[in-house]
């Protein structure tokens, strides 16, 4: 399931909601439309969810499904973090986080009437409580359930998961941040989902790839926005970004190249023209037909990493590994696979340049897109300074998958119109600046009469209240304070307080010692608590990544706590910067090191000298004249 664009606001829930927009929170954010006259474009903030520690397992990876052209990219961020989206759904509204898939079709969510769905963020959708609901009734451009009743949708996945259900349609929402107005839709009412599916934590699929039931090709049909979107990733440890839905005007130096929508047939995949890779400086010396096997080289930004066929991934990890003189091979952080990683490179990524050389990306019209280290490779997580390569074998698949790695840090506008596509490096995380935004106030969903509806989205989770969590650099944080209010009386918590630190200390990823009580007081019916999360050891230190993630989980009520905890609301935070140490605290261990070492050394000395001293006396005793010794038996002459 791969990552697109829209009008929406998006979460990337690896983690951490992490927003990247300097404006105004309550204004809408808009582009400059392509031409005079054309439908407006909105640029709305992208947030980060972190990865999880680990993958799984090789064949989880994502893989384009072999036979059904309708068949989705499997997600490997599914395991790793992904994009959602939030996106209403009905009237009154029924939110959803929905993962955005520029691979799929389809938008899909649980269904209150399924019984074979998993446990996701929010409540299934409930088509008996909104009034705009309408099931889609059997023709002859869908498939049909048994009684030749209703719509049916069926997506099966490589990795072997799958979604199923009936079709509906009903008001769509955008948020609070969009201009645009709620607009009828065709989606996925869920009534079985298995594997990844079932499993994830998101509630269900965004599907943007090409096609009818996409809710890219619906808008655009109904002519409110123009055939065009554009996506904008942060960089590593940064995340964040910008999505935007319709056309904009192209930056000058904005490199475009070809995208053949019928290379397939009607795919709804996105492929790029690719005739070969630059490393250093020095192409790979490779026929360039090996980037134009099976689907070609299909953009997508929703794989996390960039996979290549056989022939092309063994010149490009060999032409990496000869740039790299100064660092060391080491093993990957995770034993499952064989993963090529280096260490000693330093924690700085803004330096990375200095040691990993650069690498191009060359187009059939002769541009080239210009990479950075942060394109193509992933941070160790289990050694500071270490990183690893982002590109891999694609199996004995032809194909060529360029995940969200390939885009870190790059306006990616997919022009349908004109079939072709085009980068722009930036820094996605102030793209907001950089593209001049200005605002406009947002409409609201509307009741079917067409007057304001007296339901709003809850303020906790409209998107304009999300909290800014773009930390100043890159710092080594010492300690993350959190303000908490729990709707549980100061009695009935007092006994659980520290049940309660194990809890979130479990579900943050840290160790009980790390979580703090601070303070803890009464606030009405209610509990305030203040907890402090701290480094694992003396010597380390908490990162930007870990710290955002830790403070989306709290604002984004994905930190989940027992029932009888009641329900919290984060009503505060702050960070405070490594304390610089002394001389004395920073070589403290080498200094007692060398003490203790000075020591063993004295006393195994002075316990030699003391041996040798007491062997040489008894040798040269003194021994009187008449004293009796033993008989001495002379040796044969």
């Amino acid at each position: 399931m791969a990552s697109a664009f829209s009008y929406l606001l998006i979460t990337f829930s690896f983690f951490t909601v992490v927003s990247l927009a300097q404006s105004s929170p309550s204004a809408s954010l808009f582009l400059p439309p392509p031409h005079a006259g054309s439908l407006p474009a909105m640029l709305l903030p992208l947030f980060l969810s972190p990865p999880n520690a680990s993958r799984t397992s090789p064949d989880t990876r994502r893989l384009l499904q072999r036979s059904d052209a309708r068949m989705g990219l499997y997600d490997d961020l599914l395991l790793r973090g992904y994009y959602t989206t939030r996106l209403w759904i009905g009237t009154p509204p029924q939110r959803f986080a929905l993962i955005v898939d520029t691979g799929s079709t389809v938008t899909y969510v649980p269904c209150s009437s399924c019984q074979q769905c998993g446990t996701h963020q929010d409540p299934k959708f409930q088509p008996e409580l909104s009034s705009t609901y309408q099931p889609v009734k059997c023709n002859l451009d869908c498939n049909c359930d048994d009684k030749k009743v209703q719509c049916v949708y069926e997506r099966q996945y490589a990795e072997m998961s799958s979604s199923s259900g009936v079709l509906g349609e009903d008001v769509v929402s955008f948020g609070s941040l969009s201009n645009l107005e709620p607009q009828r839709a065709v989606f996925g009412c869920e009534n079985e989902e298995t594997g990844d599916l079932f499993s994830q934590r998101a509630d269900g699929i965004m599907g943007l790839g090409r096609g009818d039931l996409s809710i890219m090709d619906q808008l655009v049909d109904k002519g409110v926005v123009s055939d065009s979107f554009s996506l904008c990733y942060g960089g590593m440890d940064v995340g964040g970004g910008a999505m935007v839905l319709g056309g904009i005007s192209p930056p000058t130096d904005m490199v475009f190249t070809h995208s053949d929508p019928f290379r397939d047939g009607n795919s709804p995949y996105y492929n790029i023209d690719l005739k070969n890779i630059h490393v250093a400086g020095k192409p790979l010396l490779l026929n360039p037909r090996v980037f134009d096997g099976k689907h070609g080289t299909v953009l997508d930004s929703g794989t996390t990493y960039a996979y290549l066929p056989e022939e092309a991934f063994l010149a490009f990890k060999d032409a990496i590994m000869k740039e790299l003189h100064s660092l060391q091979k080491i093993r990957g952080p995770d034993p499952n696979f064989n993963d090529i990683c280096f260490s000693g490179a330093g924690s700085n990524v803004l330096e990375l340049s200095k040691t990993f050389p650069a690498v191009d990306m060359v187009f059939s019209n002769e541009q080239k897109l210009s990479l950075s280290p942060e394109n193509y490779l992933f941070r160790h997580s289990k050694e500071h300074g270490a990183y690893c390569l982002g590109v891999f074998q694609n199996g004995k698949d032809p194909t060529t998958l360029l995940g969200g790695i390939a885009v870190r840090n790059t306006l990616v506008t997919y022009d349908r119109e004109h079939s072709k596509i085009g980068f722009w490096k930036t820094n996605c995380s102030e793209l907001w600046e950089r593209l001049q935004i200005s605002g406009a106030p947002p409409p609201m969903p509307s009741a079917p009469n067409g007057k304001n509806s007296t339901v709003e989205i809850p303020p906790t989770l409209a998107p304009t209240e999300a909290p800014h969590y773009v930390l100043p650099g890159e710092l080594q944080i010492g300690e993350i304070t959190f303000d908490i209010i729990f709707n549980v009386s100061y009695s009935d918590l007092e006994h659980h307080i520290t049940e309660l630190a194990k809890l979130i200390a479990d579900d943050l990823e840290v160790i009980p010692s790390q979580v703090h009580l601070l303070n803890f007081t009464p606030n009405g019916n209610d509990s305030l608590i203040r907890w402090a999360i701290f480094p694992a050891g003396f010597s380390n230190y908490i990162s930007n990544a870990t710290a955002m993630n830790m403070i989306a989980r709290f604002a984004e009520h994905r930190v989940e706590l027992p029932g009888t905890f009641g329900s919290y609301k984060l009503v505060r935070w702050s960070i405070e910067p490594l304390a610089k140490r002394t001389w004395w605290q920073q070589n403290y261990p080498i200094v007692l090191v060398a003490v203790i070492g000075t020591l063993l050394i004295g006393l195994s000395a002075s316990g030699m000298w003391f041996i040798y001293r007491h062997r040489q006396q008894k040798l040269n005793a003194y021994k009187p004249v008449n004293a009796a010794v033993p008989e001495q038996e002379l040796q044969p002459i």
